[in-house]
């Protein structure tokens, strides 16, 4: 299989991998082929990649981080929660939902076990087949990756079960901001912008008498946008007075905007998104953290095309656990272009030698390049 931009896609092209919607419903099978309305209405409900058949890379397998079942009830259960709050724009100050910290810690349990099972798993984009609801698959998407984060660092049990539901209703405040300034395809005005910052206190202050809630939790949705250089939001905090699950949460809300379709603009590649948290080093982002967060992502996810400084072109078909940015490729054409009869494997942290110098969007079309 072969993973290209929705933009790219063209009739007749083959599925590889089934697209699900945000409950975990099957839309499209696997195997099925795109016509110009399919491709378009998957680029309308915010699908940026899918993984297309290649007869040369079609036994390669996309390792996934959760199982179907663990994806569906967590997507089910953030639904109901997000739903259940945003029906409650006016909650009084008496008024509490004690199944919500029950619920959380209910797919917590399912989310640690699933990576439990591969201790050496990586970051790897989860939402290239799905259709869904940004802010569900977003508030999925953080948790587990942050929960990945959590465990590599050595957070015990209990301190990884509030860092996850931190991490899982970051965004919980979302429910009291209008749908007008939430999806809106253009740039805010200021008094926009100004209510969606709002989102971390109204989120902080849903969640800290919520009697299941660790208050931990609900500061991960205060704190969110902080940022070390004190440049962030609801309240300028900066350095130690940011606590380190925030901190952890805001690195992982950051990547997985950057690599989800947005309605304001489209989806960027895994590498592109870990140099523009780099570039704030320091200043934004706790650089040790970024440094873990850095070794623990696939940036350059399987399926991908490339280029290689030697001319060749490969796809990415594994990932190197301990070294992350030189994965093992699956080399199709020789120096000159020319597709080879054999392809061969190339473990680029064997051979230090051969760089990654472009990524191939389209490259059996010969366009859509993009710079690595």
């Amino acid at each position: 299989m072969r993973m290209m931009p929705i933009s790219l896609c063209r009739p007749g092209m083959r599925l590889a991998k089934r697209i699900y919607s945000d409950d975990g419903i099957v839309l499209l099978a696997e195997g099925v082929e795109l016509t110009s309305t399919l491709i378009r209405r998957l680029g309308e409900c915010g699908v940026s990649f899918v993984y297309i058949q290649d007869s040369r890379t079609d036994d390669l397998s996309i390792p996934e981080l959760l199982s179907d079942e663990t994806q569906r009830r967590t997507l089910q259960t953030i639904r109901t929660v997000f739903r259940e709050f945003g029906n409650s724009t006016s909650k009084s100050k008496n008024s509490t939902y004690p199944y919500v910290g029950r619920k959380m810690k209910e797919v917590m349990k399912l989310i640690m076990e699933d990576l439990d099972r591969n201790q050496d798993a990586m970051i790897m984009l989860m939402n290239l087949h799905t259709v869904d609801h940004y802010l569900y698959m977003h508030s999925m998407n953080v948790c587990v990756y942050t929960t990945l984060l959590g465990m590599a660092h050595g957070y015990s049990h209990d301190e990884l079960v509030t860092l996850g539901i931190g991490a899982l209703l970051h965004d919980v405040g979302k429910t009291q901001i209008s749908m007008q300034v939430l999806l809106k395809p253009g740039s805010l005005s200021a008094y926009e912008f100004d209510e969606m910052k709002r989102h971390t206190e109204r989120g902080f202050y849903l969640l800290k008498d919520e009697p299941n809630i660790p208050i931990l939790a609900a500061h991960c949705a205060y704190q969110h946008h902080e940022r070390l250089n004190g440049s962030g939001y609801p309240r300028g905090i900066k350095g130690d007075e940011i606590h380190d699950y925030a901190k952890w949460v805001g690195i992982v809300d950051s990547y997985d905007a950057m690599t989800s379709h947005r309605v304001y603009r489209d989806a960027i590649l895994p590498h592109q998104a870990v140099e523009m948290l780099y570039s704030g080093s320091g200043t934004l982002y706790d650089m040790s953290k970024l440094q873990l967060f850095r070794d623990k992502v696939a940036i350059y996810p399987i399926g991908l095309t490339v280029k290689l400084n030697t001319g060749q072109s490969a796809v990415v078909c594994d990932i190197n656990s301990t070294c992350a940015h030189r994965p093992i490729l699956r080399v199709l054409t020789d120096e000159d272009g020319v597709e080879l009869k054999v392809p061969f494997e190339l473990d680029l942290s064997k051979h230090l030698n051969v760089l990654i110098t472009k990524i191939e969007l389209n490259p059996a079309e010969g366009a859509g390049t993009m710079p690595a």
